[in-house]
């Protein structure tokens, strides 16, 4: 089986890092990723400046990187203004996203679960028309730091909104590192049970120490796609004492 990663340490990484990191260093980073031989990176996020100020500079960003052959700059579009900015900006693939969790979704994104999906059907319809390609993806998949146990059936709701909208790849994120292997397995069961024709995707913290096992766990179900960040840095800035991603490094190392 073919594993496929992708890097998410230039946004989901750096998003919550207080200091402004300069264009020209994260422009550094994402071509020493590319040049890693990485062909999937989420590169960043277009979302309002003041909400997060360490994406304000998305479109230089994205203007100023290398792109090696085959590669994939993925970016997160909230909503369809953000949407068109990066389109313009020239992002291969827009990344919309709403949470399993209703508490988790409004502090996030200040929306009920209802108003997120809507956005996001918006947003489909708009890429659809501009030919750009959009995944979809589900926090606190696994758990919420708020409302603890996540009901496997509003993951599936979501995947199978998702499926109407004719979305084929879907992330399962487990946004505060609240997964285990057997929570893996029954939530990525019932959602391919639902909709087997969802090309699933999972990303996963590693605030226990259980990252790398729960990849296994995904290895075991045959899902070939992962998102980790490189030195593991990261961590859900609206998610209390969530800790970074998966480090790409162990991931490549553990998967050779």
């Amino acid at each position: 089986m073919n594993i496929t990663i992708t890097e998410v340490g230039p946004r989901d990484g750096l998003q919550s890092e207080k200091s402004f990191i300069s264009t020209e260093r994260k422009v550094q980073l994402i071509d020493a990723i590319f040049a890693s031989g990485i062909r999937c990176v989420e590169a960043t996020s277009f979302v309002s400046p003041a909400a997060v100020p360490q994406m304000s500079d998305a479109a230089e960003v994205l203007k100023a990187i290398r792109r090696p052959e085959g590669s994939i700059v993925s970016v997160l579009a909230p909503n369809v203004r953000g949407a068109h900015d990066a389109i313009r900006a020239g992002a291969d693939e827009l990344v919309a996203f709403v949470s399993a969790s209703p508490t988790h979704n409004k502090k996030n994104l200040n929306r009920s679960i209802a108003d997120s999906l809507t956005n996001i059907e918006r947003l489909a319809e708009l890429a659809s028309q501009q030919g750009v390609a959009l995944r979809a993806a589900i926090a606190t998949a696994f758990g919420c730091p708020f409302e603890g146990n996540v009901d496997v059936k509003s993951v599936v709701g979501i995947a199978q909104a998702f499926a109407g909208m004719r979305f084929q790849h879907v992330t399962l994120a487990d946004t505060t590192g609240m997964a285990t292997p057997g929570i893996v397995r029954a939530v990525c069961a019932n959602v391919r049970s639902a909709v087997p024709e969802a090309r699933l995707a999972l990303h996963f913290h590693n605030t226990r120490g259980l990252g790398l096992l729960n990849v296994a766990a995904g290895i075991d179900l045959e899902i070939a796609e992962y998102e980790s960040s490189v030195a593991g840095v990261g961590g859900c800035p609206f998610a209390p004492g969530a800790t970074g991603n998966v480090c790409t490094e162990d991931l490549v190392h553990y998967l050779q």
